[in-house]
């Protein structure tokens, strides 16, 4: 029997909550809207804040997967009209159950859909998990009972059960501040998957559905709200909040308060006024992603002094790190993409959108299912495209950083990077965004000399003030040191956010040890060259030129400015040009070299620079080997092969198969209806009745009930190999 856990990426092979979402207690979306009479200030809804509410008597009503999906009112988890074949959208999903409640007017106050008030009951019941995973139990502990809580868990981690679960045990609305407009409708739609009334307030909504949210709030059959920052620091809103019951504030993607951060949004800064406006209201901030400075900032931007901290290991022990010298990157991540994750869900990071559009496109020519994403596209592309990543198995998204935040896909194989990213933090985030379900997954990144060059420009031209580009300054140094480290990734990227960790054994560098090499040499010969050009020419110039000096290129910018007369000329014919691009990015990761504010690229030395030329310190570089891509056969994700034998890799194969029909039909993602590793769990084990579904992970009553006999239909349909 396969062990069922809550919460989180299940680094040890456990399935989160958010990789497949049990709905084990319907909800009728008919309740979302009560009958006019019981809207109004007057009317609030509710019991005093902080007591628990009361468990629901008599029993739960169910319904089949076919009625919700033919109709909005019928009790069913996420209503999904159909019109000739066509899903409704989102919008039009939430427009039918507010009609349909308007022509069946509710008789009696809805039930509580929650069976009792201690945590783990609420926890089997509403979410179908037997365990609380790390520090989930000691966080809701603290909210329950009225206390604040800052809480930094890696993505995947189980942060949003932290304040979910207890937005559904103490009295009132649980008010979740987000920055993610776009997925706010999915992490709706989830939630009342499980038969949580939840529902969200931001731009993208009318002036009607926004006045239909804000009365079924006051009315008090709201569970969770969820509020852009923008609309949270409007008065309307904060009047709106006043009048209703509060269960409790959740500040998600709490280090976009940091100026300190990579995702500051100055609109945070204005959430310190809850604790002001609702010094008794229990407030909880949470982030995957937070240095020890960050961390600081946090605890004080948001008032959080009184807060108890919660902070989980960092390490991500199912992603396997692993950082290449670009060679003509495209045809890197081609061969990468084809050779290790044909087929598998990924997402693919490029500084610029000219980078991004011409990689979808490079990549849709070798077959592989990608589309662009970045701010040029119009909103509804964009829309579109992250509908059908989420929705979909084997898209692979190519994207700016603009996207990635918040998204709860737990099967993404793989997340690539073709240009350096700004930071350690950035790269922690969107290489966390791989392998929430807990299964092997890659972060691979391709980094050469241009990158640094047209960062350390990026830095130089940037609009903040000294201090700030001197933090940005740090941030790519730290960067760097991570991408040119000889010693364990894991154990380098760890350390940057104060954790202690031993080698991993399964990053590139602990599986095949980089040989080091004496660069002094090498090293002072390049340095030569630039203090020469400056010393008797005036001139300053950028790593090609140096390397055409070096090598005896006679180019014609060499011959317009006789620099075949220079006493360097030629010294460095004994090493290729890719090998002495290797130098250049080393000694600029080392300190030993700068680019010049001068917005050209052109480098000039350093004061460490004198040591080298003097003899009085040595350099050792990291000698750079490219490895071909591991190949693993032709057909299906990395985790089916490397996790199933070949007798049930056929019958997985058809339940993803079914499950994304599922999906389709239901307009949801496909890991609400299953996560992969529920399926493997069939697949292993072949169920022949529905007793033998019964403790496979993610596979709860309701579930059971929904999609049993669907299950072993499959199971039936599809022979064993081994027969």
């Amino acid at each position: 029997m396969l062990h069922r856990a809550v919460g989180g990426a299940g680094y040890h092979g456990r399935v989160s909550w958010n990789a497949e979402i049990p709905p084990d207690i319907p909800w009728d979306p008919d309740e979302l809207i009560p009958p006019d009479d019981e809207y109004g200030a007057e009317h609030p809804g509710g019991r005093p804040s902080g007591r628990p509410r009361a468990a629901s008597s008599g029993a739960v009503a169910s319904t089949s997967v076919d009625d919700r999906v033919a109709s909005a009112s019928d009790g069913g988890r996420v209503a999904s009209a159909s019109d000739g074949g066509r899903v409704a959208s989102a919008s039009e999903r939430i427009e039918t159950r507010i009609e349909t409640r308007i022509e069946t007017p509710l008789s009696t106050p809805p039930r509580a859909p929650y069976l009792g008030t201690d945590p783990l009951a609420v926890l089997h019941s509403v979410f179908g998990y037997d365990a609380f995973r790390g520090d989930q139990a000691a966080v809701i502990d603290r909210l329950i009972g009225g206390g604040d809580a800052v809480v930094l868990m890696p993505t995947g981690g189980g942060k949003s059960l932290c304040y979910q679960l207890p937005s559904l045990i103490r009295e009132g609305t649980g008010v979740v501040v987000s920055p993610l407009i776009a997925l706010m409708q999915d992490q709706v739609d989830a939630l009342t998957a499980v038969g949580v009334r939840a529902a969200f307030l931001n731009s993208t909504q009318d002036a009607a559905e926004r006045s239909r949210v804000e009365r079924a709030y006051l009315s008090g059959r709201l569970d969770l709200l969820y509020v852009a920052p923008e609309r949270l620091s409007s008065e309307h809103t904060k009047q709106l909040l006043a009048r209703g019951r509060i269960a409790l504030f959740a500040i998600d993607e709490a280090h976009c308060v940091s100026q300190w951060g990579h995702d500051f949004r100055p609109d945070y800064l204005a959430l310190s006024e809850l604790a002001e406006r609702w010094p008794d209201v229990p407030r909880i901030a949470l982030t995957a992603t937070a240095t020890r400075a960050t961390h600081t900032e946090i605890t004080q931007r948001l008032k959080l002094e009184r807060a108890e901290h919660f902070v989980a290991s960092f390490d991500r022990p199912n992603i396997q790190y692993r950082i290449v010298a670009k060679n003509e990157v495209r045809r890197q991540l081609v061969n990468f993409i084809r050779g290790e994750h044909q087929g598998d869900a990924g997402i693919v990071y490029g500084l610029s959108r000219n980078t991004v559009e011409k990689t979808a496109e490079l990549l849709r020519e070798h077959g592989i299912d990608a589309m662009p994403y970045h701010a040029g596209l119009d909103a509804a592309t964009r829309a579109r495209t992250q509908a059908r990543f989420l929705r979909e198995d084997g898209v692979v998204i190519v994207a700016t950083i603009a996207f990635g935040m918040g998204i709860d896909k737990p099967d993404v194989r793989f997340v690539a990077h073709i240009d350096l990213p700004k930071s350690v933090e950035g790269y922690y985030q969107e290489t966390g965004r791989a392998g929430r379900d807990g299964e092997p997954s890659t972060a691979w990144l391709a980094y050469g000399l241009q990158d640094v060059v047209q960062q350390r420009r990026m830095i130089d031209e940037s609009p903040g003030d000294l201090a700030h580009r001197r933090r940005m300054s740090a941030h790519l140094d730290a960067m760097l040191a991570l991408c040119e480290t000889v010693q364990c990734r894991r154990v380098n990227l760890l350390s940057y956010f104060g954790q202690a960790s031993e080698p991993c054994g399964n990053c590139d560098t602990c599986l095949a040890p980089p040989e080091s090499w004496d660069g002094t040499v090498p090293a002072q010969k390049l340095l030569s060259t630039v203090v020469r050009l400056k010393r008797e020419r005036g001139q300053q110039f950028g790593a090609g030129q140096l390397i055409d000096i070096l090598r005896a290129k006679r180019t014609p910018r060499v011959e317009q400015h006789r620099h075949d007369q220079l006493a360097t000329w030629g010294i460095g014919q004994d090493l290729s040009d890719q090998v002495w691009r290797g130098v250049v990015r080393q000694l600029l990761a080392q300190g030993l070299l700068r680019v010049n504010d001068d917005g050209y690229g052109t480098l000039a030395i350093t004061p460490a620079s004198a040591e080298v030329l003097s003899g009085s310190h040595t350099v050792q570089l990291r000698r750079e080997v490219e490895r071909p891509a591991r190949s693993r056969g032709a057909s299906g994700s990395k985790t089916a092969i490397t996790e199933l034998p070949e007798s049930a890799l056929h019958l997985f194969e058809a339940l993803r198969a079914w499950r994304g029909e599922q999906a389709r039909e239901q307009g949801v993602p496909a890991y609400i209806v299953f996560g992969d590793a529920t399926l493997r769990g069939v697949a292993l084990t072949r169920p022949a009745t529905l007793a033998d579904l019964d403790g496979i992970s993610g596979i709860g009553a309701k579930k059971l009930e929904t999609y049993g006999q669907q299950l072993l239909d499959v199971v039936a349909e599809t022979p064993s190999l081994a027969e």
